[in-house]
């Protein structure tokens, strides 16, 4: 019951640390209260035309083909003679929600939209269709929806195909852009026709947006240097085309359309996007129409030092880049609507051709309504922070906003636009840095209240450690009494004064949280005090030299670790230098076989950390060879094991079952991948034998043998045939390397319980999973197991990144998943790569399961010691999370500190899913009761 309870609580504890880092860095920074901003003169354009390409890269619009010739000659002539260009810079994730957000919304959007959907917003944000009169919008069903949800009133139409088109395996995926372009022709032919709509769209302020999925659907099916994905070009180009051309007819050529083309990310060279290549957040714009510069040719050399002018033959243009959220004020400006309230993009002024005072008002208000944002953020902060205890931001005190707002006004009074728009980007920058600051206003406070939580945790279960396992166990004294009476009355104290200067601060729920869990915590710490003294007081018959070089190897061990987060290459040094541990040990003289064994074994696994995780071509051979492979390793089993155990008939009929089906689980995606090619699309029975595999992978190794080698080789075979299901190369390879590693690891701790001389020993061969464990067998910790714990960890962490994994957002390739499914689901899609991410760590809980089994541990002994390693790597990433630098140095470091946090909290109740995987039995038939020699 201790126990239960002990795990419920540590389980609890870390759910909160892992919640803080959402609290501390994912909070959302929208503000609401804002008053609209809008230019008081009358804008160049009465209606625009956005069309985004989803996932179209810059250099594959700019960049000529092979020929010299232009993939898109109606967009090059924009280029060349009637519009301005340049490149959108998007940030990280370079994702399609986030990256209309920042198009339409003029924000970036904050991690905490991550959960909640792609169809729906999580929170309530304005955009520049909210602020339209109108607006028409042809495309997606998984972006059009969230934009029509959060507008106010219902003046935003949506148009979506059926989310089944959006097919990976279709045989032409340009159909979907097709679809659209056909859908907005019938659309403005029906205006001729529809007095009521013409009436709408002859009115100003209205927006046409198209978004086109089948570039990025052929760029994911087929990658982007394909024919597919290039002709895809070609098709939006001639669509385009014809649609300037039906819009400037409908509307008789007045002068006052506006158009913008561009992407929300683009695509690395292997057809996944999310992460911050420059192939992924180097986006085309082109914009054209109703007060925008024409083409500006230039002589002299441009600012750009990229190179990428003279890779695409465009020297003799004037480029003008922009962050993507600058786009949302831009067409705000074109068509005379109030910048969107959350905006935090600057308008480029370089595309538009206006008067000067147009642009200098245009610059000035969105001056103020950032500046708006910035007063309802410091508003909100003064109001929760006592008087004494706030700090406003120094660059803009009420008193310098005001001195900014009149000057810049009185600027533009006297017509001197250029100082009038120098100041309003200088007073644009203060502001959004002032945003920055009281968004992070907290994180000093609360990151100081989670890392005092955190220290008093990992040493409680530290003195937990020691006073169970190191014969440190005393009867209490009087004077143990008192003091907990003490510590009580100064946890009550401490809880109180917490909770009323939260109080007084009118503090969120979650703050309470994390602020009063270091009281309880420290007060258990403080509890076992006299542990610790009864340690010091019996340090002379400790081997101090022996504590202190495991202490050391140990601490080395997890800066390795995690530094292999940041580069994978170090755990190919830690498998090289794991593989000396039996000769540096001395097994190697009394296991010479199983040393040998161990060493090439790490060798083999030190190669998959050396492998691109991304980038990698598709090699279906690999993943028959993985299959062969692992039919290999289980025949070779058997063979070695049919002296030593005796193998029930249906226990042979299960593994003979399951051989054959990994035989067929590595022909499938030989016979999807060849289906696909020839755009057959993908096979109902190999659709079927996939999912039932995935649907049974754990239910099957409950009918096989508890004995622990056949109970062991029915998961391995089980989860190998769904992991060869989900891979396309020679990732397929790693889980047959790693569980030989594991069988291995698992032989040569016996021999080194042996040379320890601890006494009981039993042979594997005769241990059952189901048995009862004998109580008076179980042995007290020993150094020893401190390393066993750290190879658990070590597997753990090569386990996650051997070969790619969810911490890298674009390792994810979605032809991993097409043997079940091809029509894009993110979330379908996600938990499939999810569950292959878990393959492998639930290979290395059930090898960790059977060595506490087989070293005579009960289940929590070795845990704790794992708990305080991953602990303290938790702890070591919570200090390196940062908030400078770039997009993707702040992402990846937040990151790792939530992979680790996770990954605790994921042990915790994966070792309760492996120990019934390990030791659960399912009888489908009777059989007579059998009692094995």
């Amino acid at each position: 019951m201790r126990m239960i309870m002990f795990f419920l609580v540590g389980l609890l504890v870390h759910v909160i640390f892992f919640i803080s880092i959402f609290d501390i860095y994912f909070t959302s920074p929208l503000v609401h209260g804002m008053a609209p901003q809008v230019s008081p003169l009358p804008p160049p354009a009465s209606r625009l035309l956005l069309v985004v390409a989803d996932g179209l890269r810059a250099d594959s619009l700019y960049k000529p083909d092979a020929n010299g010739s232009t993939r898109a000659p109606y967009l090059r002539s924009v280029m060349e003679e009637t519009g301005s260009w340049g490149v959108s810079h998007t940030r990280v994730p370079t994702e399609s929600r986030p990256g209309h957000v920042a198009l339409i919304a003029g924000f970036y959007e904050d991690v905490s939209a991550v959960a909640k959907g792609w169809k729906e917003n999580p929170v309530e944000f304005d955009s520049v269709f909210n602020e339209s009169r109108h607006t028409w919008c042809w495309g997606s069903p998984d972006i059009l929806p969230m934009f029509a949800k959060g507008a106010s009133g219902d003046h935003v139409y949506t148009y979506t195909y059926p989310a089944e088109r959006e097919d990976f395996a279709s045989t032409d995926a340009s159909r979907l852009d097709t679809w659209v372009f056909d859908e907005v022709k019938s659309f403005l032919q029906s205006a001729r026709v529809n007095s009521s709509l013409m009436s709408s769209l002859q009115k100003d302020q209205n927006v046409f947006f198209l978004h086109l999925l089948g570039i990025d659907t052929n760029g994911h099916a087929h990658r982007p240097m394909s024919q597919e994905y290039l002709e895809n070009i070609r098709l939006v180009d001639s669509g385009v085309k014809e649609l300037v051309s039906m819009v400037e007819d409908l509307f008789g050529n007045d002068g006052r359309t506006a158009y913008v083309f561009t992407s929300d990310h683009g695509m690395t060279n292997w057809g996944s996007h999310g992460a911050g290549h420059p192939s992924e957040t180097l986006t085309p714009l082109l914009v054209w129409g109703a007060g925008v510069h024409t083409a500006q040719r230039v002589t002299e050399p441009q600012k750009y030092s990229d190179g990428y002018l003279q890779e695409w033959q465009l020297e003799g243009l004037r480029r003008v880049d922009v962050n993507q959220a600058d786009i949302a004020p831009l067409m705000s400006s074109l068509i005379g609507v109030p910048i969107p309230l959350n905006s935090v993009g600057v308008l480029p002024l370089q595309y538009l051709n206006n008067s000067d005072q147009f642009k200098a008002e245009s610059m000035y208000s969105n001056a103020i309504q950032i500046l708006e944002q910035f007063k309802v953020k410091m508003a909100q902060k003064k109001e929760t922070t006592l008087s004494f205890l706030f700090t406003p931001y120094q660059l803009l005190t009420e008193s310098r906003q005001a001195e900014f707002i009149n000057k810049a006004r009185v600027l533009i009074q006297l017509e001197e636009y250029e100082e009038a728009i120098s100041l309003c980007r200088s007073l644009i920058g203060h502001a959004l840095e002032g945003l920055s600051y009281y968004h992070t206003y907290d994180r000093f406070f609360l990151g100081c209240s989670v890392v005092l939580g955190f220290t008093g945790w990992t040493s409680y279960v530290v003195l937990v450690i020691l006073k169970t396992h190191a014969s440190l166990r005393r009867p209490p004294t009087p004077t143990d009494q008192v003091s907990s009476k003490t510590l009580w009355w100064m946890g009550v104290g401490a809880t109180l004064l917490i909770g009323m200067f939260l109080i007084i601060q009118r503090s969120p729920v979650t703050y309470y949280i994390y602020c009063l869990l270091p009281v309880p915590v420290w007060y258990s710490v403080l509890k076992e005090f006299g542990t610790l003294t009864d340690l010091v007081r019996s340090y002379s018959s400790l081997p101090l030299g022996k504590c202190f070089g495991y202490f050391a190897l140990v601490t080395f061990g997890i800066e390795l670790l995690v530094v292999s987060f940041f580069y994978r290459a170090m755990l190919t040094v830690g498998l090289a230098v794991l593989s000396l541990w039996p000769l540096l040990s001395g097994l190697y003289s009394k296991a010479k076989f199983r040393s040998v064994s161990w060493v090439l074994c790490c060798l083999f696994l030190a190669t998959f950390p050396m492998m691109p995780v991304v980038g990698r071509e598709a090699n279906i051979h690999m993943v028959t060879c993985a299959g062969v492979l692992s039919l290999f390793i289980s025949t070779f089993y058997l063979w070695l094991a049919r002296k030593r155990t005796t193998l029930h008939l249906t226990d042979r009929y299960l593994l003979t079952f399951q051989m054959l089906h990994v035989a067929v689980c590595a022909y499938v995606p030989t016979s999807t991948h060849s289906s696909l090619q020839l755009k057959q699309g993908l096979p109902l029975l190999n659709q079927m034998i996939s999912w039932t595999t995935l649907g049974s992978s754990l239910f099957v190794p409950l009918l096989s043998s508890t004995r622990l080698f056949h109970r062991l080789l029915s998961i391995f075979l089980s989860l190998t045939a769904t992991y060869l299901l989900l891979s396309t190369g020679s990732e397929a390879l790693f889980p047959p390397v790693l569980s030989w590693l594991m069988f291995v690891w698992i032989n040569i701790e016996q021999e080194a319980m042996l040379s320890q001389g601890i006494s009981g020993r039993q042979e594997l061969s005769t241990l059952d999973f189901s048995e009862n464990i004998d109580i008076t067998k179980i042995r007290q910790l020993k150094l020893d197991d401190i390393r066993r714990s750290y190879f658990f960890v070590f597997f753990i962490i090569t386990a996650f990144f051997g070969t790619g994994n969810i911490a890298s957002i674009n390792s994810f390739d979605p032809a991993s998943v097409y043997c079940f499914l091809t029509v894009f689901n993110p979330f379908i899609m996600g938990g499939l790569m999810m569950w292959k991410v878990i393959i492998p760590f639930i290979i290395v809980m059930c090898t960790f399961e059977t060595i506490q089994v087989s070293t005579q541990l009960s289940s929590r002994s070795l845990f704790l010691i794992v708990l305080v390693i991953s602990d303290l790597m938790a702890l070591h990433f919570f200090f390196l999370v940062q908030d400078y630098g770039s997009w993707l140095d702040i992402g990846t470091s937040i990151s790792h500190y939530v992979i680790v946090m996770s990954m605790t909290i994921f042990l915790m109740l994966l070792s309760l899913m492996t120990h019934i995987l390990t030791s659960g039995r399912v009888s489908l038939w009777r059989t007579r009761k059998m009692h094995f020699p």
